[in-house]
């Protein structure tokens, strides 16, 4: 009988080979709120209700009707990450050498994840005449940016992790009266992922040596393949335009307070791209005895991005003083497993669990007018994270549930010319981390010591 120190269904053995890929960005998943700096000073509180400038078009296109004449926004936000782990114990597959700690250069210590990124906005709005408005947002609803050493202990579960996104959402709204407006857009969605890990040759090729009958035992070691000693590398990418809509509606109690509702749906992303693979020569030397496998060839991957649904309040208790609320709901469950399928019919696809939870995000804020050239902004967020398990959780998404602080000016320059300016600071819960290989059957255990620094300002112009 053959022996050896890993025996796993093929397909898992070789379809592991780049799970644990969910995202990680400034809201909870992978979405990102970082839409308006004027918003970012309030944590984006009341973000369906304020519609004080263009960003509106995202937030709820039927504010829309609050705008007069026409207006261009364009903002940017930086956002500097960190995501300290460290290691607790992350071991070999037990099978193969007892549960030995995974060799690295950080294997005791700490790793940083973190990458800082530009977010930019365009945003465009104006009034057609009493009744209706159109305009144009041009963002980034989803995006994640983490890069660790290509030698760290979690090494076989992340090193690159990148997706970008634009999204063009053309707007319209209808004002009924003056007491309740509608407004709607649709999404074009363009998405373009990246992801790779490291790869343990050594540990596959025992466990390819098991189950492939032109494999005798002993192959494996006679060619030096040793498991995490024989690391090679692989990486997908891939790119998509899709399309999805959002509805709005704005309803103004009194002349001091009012309510925003919206609602963005969902989109599904069929990315198509390419899977590319790094071999060491003694393993590949084994592969061209004719086993078809790990070479590179085109893949393709679904991923259904998650709707979501916002209420909001603004009042104004008198010129100078308003407060603002906002609860926002997201399916997250949507994201349920990722599943990448190559071309290459001898390569199994990959099929990775991510078992992700609806979310919810409550925030609240305050803003002062002390006069017509000065703006004051403040607020808090609380915004959970769908991974609430231990064992679902990856280092491509060290988050965990966040509490956000806020601050923000307006200065107005002229009747057509106005800044703003936001700073938050990102509280994020210590992140406990338990995380499974599926190719190899190591184990990486961990904490991660998170948090996020925004800077954000925007130029507004109206004309």
């Amino acid at each position: 009988m053959r022996k050896s120190p890993i025996r796993k269904p093929l397909g898992l053995l070789i379809g592991g080979i780049l799970a644990a890929t969910a995202f990680n960005a400034q809201s909870a998943g992978f979405a990102i709120i970082e839409n308006s700096a004027s918003g970012m000073g309030n944590a984006f509180a009341g973000a369906a209700a304020v519609a004080e400038d263009a960003s509106t078009v995202y937030f709820n296109p039927a504010g829309l009707t609050n705008l007069s004449g026409s207006q261009l926004v364009a903002a940017g936000h930086i956002i500097v990450p960190s995501a300290d782990f460290s290691n607790r114990g992350s071991y070999v597959n037990p099978a193969l050498t007892g549960g030995a700690p995974i060799a690295g250069s950080l294997s005791g210590t700490n790793d940083d994840g973190g990458e800082t990124a530009f977010v930019p906005n365009l945003y465009y709005a104006t009034q057609i005449n009493d009744q209706w408005f159109a305009g144009v947002g041009i963002n980034a609803p989803f995006g994640l940016a983490t890069k660790y050493d290509d030698d760290w202990v979690g090494r076989y579960h992340a090193i690159r992790s990148e997706i970008k996104t634009i999204n063009i959402n053309p707007s319209i709204a209808y004002k009924l009266n003056e007491r309740f407006s509608l407004g709607g857009g649709v999404s074009a969605q363009y998405i373009n992922a990246t992801l790779s890990n490291n790869v343990d040759f050594g540990t596959i090729c025992y466990g390819l040596e098991a189950q492939i009958p032109q494999l005798p035992d002993g192959t494996c070691a006679a060619a030096g393949m040793i498991p995490t000693g024989s690391d090679g590398y692989a990486k997908v990418k891939g790119t998509d335009w899709s399309f999805g809509f959002n509805l709005g509606a704005m309803i103004n109690f009194t002349d001091h307070t009012r309510v925003g509702l919206a609602y963005r749906s969902s989109i599904s992303q069929n990315l198509e791209g390419s899977a590319d693979f790094r071999v060491p020569a003694n393993f590949q030397a084994i592969l061209n005895m004719g086993i078809p496998l790990f070479s590179d060839t085109n893949a393709k991957a679904d991923i259904d991005l998650p709707e979501s649904a916002s209420i909001s309040l603004y009042h104004a208790f008198n010129d100078q003083w308003a407060v603002l609320a906002d609860a926002t709901w997201t399916k997250w469950s949507r994201f349920d497993k990722l599943v990448i399928k190559y071309d290459n019919p001898a390569q199994p696809d990959t099929v990775q669990p991510e078992n992700w939870d609806n979310n919810m995000r409550y925030s609240l804020g305050a803003t002062y007018s002390p006069n017509q050239t000065w703006i004051f902004r403040a607020g808090w967020a609380y915004d959970e994270t769908p991974i609430s398990r231990t064992k679902d959780r990856t280092p491509r998404i060290p988050g965990n549930d966040r509490t956000w602080v806020a601050l923000g000016l307006g200065y107005r320059m002229t009747n057509s010319l106005s800044l703003d300016a936001a700073y938050s600071h990102l509280f994020i819960d210590d992140t406990k981390l338990d995380a499974l290989d599926h190719s190899t059957g190591h184990q990486l255990i961990g904490n991660y010591e998170s948090d996020v620094d925004i800077f954000s300002a925007q130029l507004n112009y109206k004309f």
